[in-house]
């Protein structure tokens, strides 16, 4: 069981010093700070940060109680970023340990996000001593393909 959007906009406001244990957040605060959290998702997904994260169809569907299913090694990421983004809102300063915070997080989201290119060697080297020409039609590597791009709506999710 994830974390439900509610649970990652009080984990921001708590980021920033708006408790809600302390301080009663209006049903509006919760709203606004919910709208930021998907454009914010929804920006990271343009960037091919894909976390399984439902969007919703327009901003008044989107739910505060609803799942996320965001896997936990992005927890942190969402939490700080989102401070951040709401801070200004509310007058808050930002502190240097919760930006260091969001930074390295995020960090680790382009991490696992990020895989190296194969290597593609031109269709005009030989194949080589062990590659006899008997076994093969031509003597030369064949043609470099290119990479698989998924697109901003490609198939490719992180569980």
């Amino acid at each position: 069981m994830g974390y439900t959007k509610r649970q990652f906009v009080t984990s921001a406001f708590e980021e920033i010093g708006l408790a809600d244990y302390v301080f009663d957040l209006q049903p509006e605060q919760l709203q606004a700070a919910l709208r930021r959290l998907d454009s914010m998702m929804a920006e990271w997904n343009a960037m091919g940060i894909r976390l399984a994260y439902e969007m919703p169809s327009s901003p008044q569907d989107s739910d505060l109680d609803s799942e996320t299913n965001v896997p936990d090694s992005a927890w942190e990421a969402i939490i700080t970023n989102l401070a951040i983004r709401i801070a200004p809102g509310y007058g808050k300063a930002v502190s240097p340990d919760t930006k260091v915070s969001a930074k390295g997080a995020f960090n680790v989201l382009l991490q696992r996000a990020t895989f190296p290119l194969e290597q593609q060697l031109p269709s005009t080297m030989p194949l080589g001593q062990g590659n006899k020409p008997w076994r093969w039609d031509n003597p030369y590597v064949r043609i470099p393909y290119d990479p698989l791009n998924a697109g901003p709506d490609g198939p490719f999710e992180w569980s």
